[in-house]
Parts: C-alpha cells; sequence; structure tokens
C-alpha cells in the first residue's frame, strides 16, 4: 500500500486548506484511515480518524474546525481544515489501520510521507 498525501501549503491565519491522501495497492475500505502532524521539536500526535465505517474521532485542538472524510471509491482520505492557527504549522501525514481501530495507539500500518501545512499569523 502506497499513500500519497497532498495539499499543503502556506496559509495565513483564519484560512482553510483542504488535505488529500490517495491510496494505491490495495482497496483501504476497511481500513482505519488517519491524520497525524508533527511540529518542529515536538511529538507526533493524532489530528484526526476515521473509521471504515464513517466514525470519527479528533484532537481536542482541533474539535470544530478539522474535518476528516473518506471517498472509498476514490480510495481517497481528506482533512477539511478551517480556522486556521499558527499552532497548526506542522507537517501532515495520513496512516491506515488495517485493524480498524483509529486511536492514537492503535497499530498504524502505512504511512504518506507527509505535506507541510505553514500557517502565518
Amino acid at each position: 500500500v502506497q499513500l500519497q498525501a497532498s495539499g499543503g501549503g502556506l496559509v495565513q491565519a483564519g484560512g482553510s486548506l483542504r488535505l488529500s491522501c490517495a491510496a494505491s495497492g490495495r482497496s483501504l475500505r476497511t481500513y482505519g484511515m488517519g491524520w497525524f502532524r508533527q511540529a518542529p521539536g515536538k511529538q507526533r500526535e493524532l489530528v484526526a480518524g476515521i473509521t471504515s465505517g464513517g466514525s470519527t474521532n479528533y484532537a481536542d485542538s482541533v474539535k470544530g474546525r478539522f474535518t476528516i472524510s473518506r471517498n472509498n471509491a476514490a480510495n481517497t482520505v481528506y482533512l477539511q481544515m478551517n480556522s486556521l492557527k499558527s499552532e497548526d504549522t506542522a507537517v501532515y501525514y495520513c496512516a491506515s489501520s488495517s485493524s480498524g481501530y483509529i486511536e492514537n495507539m492503535a497499530p498504524w500500518d502505512y504511512w504518506g510521507q507527509g505535506t507541510l501545512v505553514t500557517v502565518s499569523s
């Protein structure tokens, strides 16, 4: 399985970005999917996850601002990010979970290469 993340860039605070994660190699229809981020000098954190059935979870810091979704037909997962803040600046990674679990400690099997999001204040 290969995951290709895209959509990062430079945006002003208060703006929006939409990240995409396209999978190839196999269908991820039954997989849990997640978006992680890692800021300089900080640990990687789970931002949002979505199960194969569409249930979601979010980090407290992004609740109400970010939305994760998936299009199984397109084998793609999205992260819509609104009301961006400077503290959202990080490299964002998508990952898949064959177990279906989407908690931070779930076994995340495959990772995308990361896409940089920079929010200017």
